[in-house]
């Protein structure tokens, strides 16, 4: 059982900048970071094998956030730039250990951490 804690959230201005952490309590092979706002699906931001080199992301963040890796291999970020009020939502990590077709898809993510919430103001 892969636990996930999340930091970094809080409330921005639109432009602004902010880092998310997410540490694992052991290894996984793929760690991704959602987004979930009330009465909406939630939804991929970013993905990445932790022993690969391959980064997804969603076409909404593509250019404006960056996921990567700590230096041990229970720790990635999301670097979040240039943010917009439509980025508000709970982000959450996931982990998991099997490969797809689709990194940003939830159904192959069976570890969820709580959440931490970004607000960005116009």
């Amino acid at each position: 059982q892969v636990q996930l804690v999340e930091s970094g959230g809080g409330s921005v201005q639109a432009g602004g900048a902010l880092r998310l952490s997410c540490r694992a309590s052991e290894y996984a092979s793929r760690l991704a970071w959602f987004r979930q706002v009330p009465g909406k699906e939630r939804e991929g931001v970013a993905a990445m094998y932790v022993r690969g080199h391959a980064t997804y992301y969603s076409d909404s963040v593509k250019g404006r956030f960056t996921m990567s890796r700590g230096s041990d291999e229970n720790t990635v970020y999301l670097d979040m730039s240039s943010l917009k009020p439509e980025d508000t939502a709970m982000y959450h990590c996931a982990a998991g250990h099997i490969a797809s077709s689709d990194p940003l898809s939830p159904r192959f993510y069976p570890f969820w951490g709580q959440g931490t919430q970004v607000t960005v103001s116009p």
